[in-house]
C-alpha cells in the first residue's frame, strides 16, 4: 500500500455563526487507510508550533473531529459536536496546532443510522444501547487515518483536545505520541444532559456535569 501524502494545500478563510474568524491552511490526502475524504486543518501559527515540538517545546494543540452533520451544520442541540467545533478552532488557531476534520458521522455509522438511533433514544435507550439495537458497535471509529495525516505533517507528537480518552489511547497505539490530554468545555443544554452523562459514566470522557446534575447550575437551550 502506498504511503499517504498531501494531494493538496489551499488557505481557506473561515467565520463562525458568532463572528469568529480565522484562517485555516487546508490539506488533503492521498491513500490513507480508509480512503475516507478526511480534512486537516492547520489552525493559528501551526508551522511554529510543530517547529517548537520538534526543539522539545510544547507540542501542538490537536483535535479529532468527528463530522457531525446535525450538530456542526445545523446547530442541533442534541450532541455538544457544534459547540466543541468552535471552542476547537479558536483554541487552536490561540496555541497553532491542526483540526482534523474526520468523515465518520454517527461514530462511524453514518448519517442515517445516526437519526434511527435518535428515534430509539426517544423511546428511552441511551446512545450507546441504541447503536448496539440497530446491530452496530457503540463507538465503530478508528483513528487510523487521523495517526497518517499527523505523521504526514510532522506531527508525531501532539497536546489531544479531548474528553475521550479512547482517542488517546488509539492515537497512541498508533505511534502519536499524547503529551498532554486538554479536556474542551462543557457545552450542556437540556437536550444533550442525558447524553453527555452517558459519556462521562459509558466511556469515562472527562466531563464535569457536577453543579448541572443537582440543579445548582441552570442548563442553556
Amino acid at each position: 500500500m502506498s504511503r499517504p501524502e498531501v494531494r493538496t494545500r489551499v488557505r481557506v478563510p473561515l467565520k463562525f455563526p458568532d463572528g469568529f474568524s480565522t484562517g485555516a491552511d487546508v490539506f488533503t490526502f492521498r491513500h490513507l487507510a480508509d480512503r475516507g475524504e478526511h480534512l486537516l486543518l492547520g489552525l493559528g501559527d501551526w508551522e511554529d508550533a510543530l517547529a517548537r515540538s520538534h526543539d522539545g517545546g510544547d507540542a501542538p494543540l490537536v483535535r479529532p473531529h468527528s463530522e457531525c452533520l446535525t450538530g456542526d451544520v445545523f446547530g442541533s442541540q442534541r450532541c455538544d459536536c457544534g459547540p466543541q467545533l468552535r471552542e476547537a478552532a479558536e483554541r487552536i488557531t490561540e496555541a497553532g496546532g491542526f483540526l482534523l476534520y474526520l468523515r465518520q458521522e454517527g461514530r462511524g455509522i453514518g448519517l442515517y443510522a445516526k437519526l434511527d438511533a435518535y428515534a430509539l433514544q426517544d423511546q428511552g435507550l441511551d446512545t450507546y444501547a441504541a447503536n448496539r439495537a440497530l446491530g452496530r458497535g457503540e463507538d465503530e471509529r478508528d483513528y487510523r487515518a487521523a495517526a497518517q495525516m499527523l505523521r504526514t505533517v510532522g506531527a508525531t507528537r501532539i497536546r489531544l483536545l479531548s474528553n475521550n480518552p479512547d482517542k488517546a489511547h488509539q492515537l497512541e497505539s498508533l505511534g502519536i505520541e499524547v503529551a498532554e490530554r486538554v479536556p474542551t468545555g462543557v457545552h450542556l443544554s437540556e437536550a444533550n444532559a442525558f447524553y453527555l452523562a452517558t459519556k462521562r459514566d459509558h466511556t469515562l470522557h472527562t466531563l464535569d456535569l457536577d453543579g448541572y446534575e443537582d440543579g445548582s447550575l441552570e442548563l442553556t437551550g
